[in-house]
């Protein structure tokens, strides 16, 4: 993200008309909050500064591509989103111009070209780094993009410049532990009192020196956020393949934990850790206890070709079409939230199960005796007429035949080529009185449509691990 929320940290030092004159960001918000950093917010909103918002995939890979002198990023990545030129090109206020990405064809299908630009100056970090300037990440929780950004700066004739814990003798780095080697560093700055890179404390459990035989969390009240946990968690098989986004979606592994299901499942995050339990709030983008960790470009490569089997992700607005929209914050219209690696993972997954409440804003919803009661409804409508942003495409999602799910705390509905259909609805919940009248399109009702089960609603375990059984692992 750029920017910081908090105001101490990041980007926002640099917040002053004449000192940016362009950014070109994945996302524009810091967790836990989810708040826009605000004088970066202020600047855009102010036409003060060119702002981009781009895949967070693409990114990554750019960076690579700059890096071999190559035009740009050529992916279907972005096609039918706010991104595509033909709708926004990313952009973010009136000021920017339609300067990076452009609809080409190739082998007689369309393509989106994101343009390669020269990488001036690179800041990046590592752990280690020794007196030749070679990297290490030891104590990271992920590696990200840093090898791309280093070789994207250095062959545009720019400078790298390397935050450390510490200094190491040369030679005393293991080669094969090297992720930046020192030719491509020129610069080196030395903080031994930096956290990790996902901006939490040193744990070795997060980085992968140790395994912990216990995960750090506690059951999760019974309330909606567990209730749609548990159901987009029904609707995964053992074996899967796992990417989870920020939110309610985050929440699936715990609840795999209290079920007894969680060694069944391979969860993954965008940003490179494979295996273990993804980090929520803050620490979201590394895993405790990974069993790998890779670059983020590789792993887009792994999320954009399909390798991943099922995508969980939270949602801001959805609408009778399927589309939804996590970029543009329904309380401030003005200001992109940005689309992180959300769009990477909605196109490229074939699986995909969407988790979140039916409206916000104060909702406040009890689980009591298996049946939900509204207390107070939410001031903000999350099923609309129109999104305010087309960050996931549901008519084009449709018609590659993707399977798509959409997990509220009062009503599940699947995606058909004809756009949302309801398909389940919680004991204790009026379709007309709940979901239509809190929806803003007619509501198309399955002929078959049934109460979510009981078991979602219950204190006590569902009981998935002995339907699971000994199901082998993919």
């Amino acid at each position: 993200a750029v920017g910081d929320s908090f105001g101490t940290v990041g980007l926002d030092h640099l917040a002053h008309p004449g000192l940016i004159k362009r950014l070109i960001g994945g996302s524009y918000v810091n967790a836990p909050a989810s708040a826009p950093s605000p004088k970066i917010s202020a600047m855009i909103h102010a036409d003060q500064v060119e702002a981009y918002n781009l895949p967070l995939g693409v990114l990554m890979h750019l960076h690579r591509d700059i890096a071999a002198k190559k035009p740009g990023v050529i992916t279907k990545i972005g096609l039918g989103t706010f991104v595509d030129p033909r709708d926004q090109g990313g952009r973010m206020n009136r000021v920017t111009p339609p300067d990076l990405v452009e609809v080409v064809h190739l082998l007689g299908e369309e393509w989106l070209l994101y343009r390669a630009f020269p990488i001036d100056v690179a800041i990046i970090r590592g752990t280690t780094a020794d007196e030749h300037g070679n990297l290490s990440f030891e104590h990271e929780g992920v590696v990200l993009a840093v090898l791309a950004q280093a070789m994207a700066a250095h062959n545009s004739g720019g400078k790298v410049i390397a935050q450390v814990k510490r200094i190491a003798t040369p030679g005393t780095i293991p080669p094969h532990l090297v992720r930046v080697p020192g030719i491509l560093v020129d610069a080196l700055v030395v903080d031994p009192d930096q956290r990790m890179n996902t901006g939490i404390a040193y744990d070795p459990a997060i980085s992968g020196e140790i395994r912990t035989a216990e995960y750090p969390v506690e059951s999760l009240p019974l309330g909606p956020e567990k209730v749609i946990a548990r159901r987009a968690l029904c609707l995964l098989r053992p074996g899967a393949t796992v990417n989870l986004g920020f939110g309610i979606s985050s929440l699936v592994p715990q609840v795999a934990l209290e079920e007894g299901v969680f060694d069944h499942l391979n969860f993954t995050v965008e940003q490179g850790a494979i295996g273990g339990l993804p980090l929520t709030g803050f620490a979201f983008g590394a895993s405790h206890n990974p069993e790998a960790i890779i670059d983020s470009p590789a792993q887009f490569d792994l999320i954009d070709g399909g390798g991943i089997t099922v995508g969980c992700l939270s949602f801001a607005e959805v609408d009778g079409l399927g589309n939804v929209n996590v970029s543009r914050l329904a309380a401030q219209p003005h200001v992109l939230a940005g689309a992180g690696g959300f769009i990477n993972i909605a196109q490229g997954t074939r699986k995909l199960v969407y988790c979140g409440t039916l409206t916000a804003g104060g909702l406040d919803i009890r689980v009591e005796e298996g049946r939900l009661r509204i207390v107070r409804e939410g001031k903000f409508p999350k099923f609309v007429a129109r999104t305010q942003h087309i960050t996931f495409n549901g008519p084009l999602a449709a018609k590659q035949g993707q399977e798509v799910w959409y997990v509220t705390e009062r009503a599940v509905f699947r995606l058909t080529p004809d756009g949302l259909l309801l398909s389940e609805v919680a004991p204790g919940i009026d379709v007309e009185r709940d979901i239509q009248a809190k929806v803003g399109f007619s509501l198309r009702v399955a002929p078959d449509v049934r109460p979510m089960e009981g078991r979602l609603f219950q204190a006590q375990p569902m009981g998935l691990a002995a339907e699971w059984g000994d199901s082998d692992r993919a």
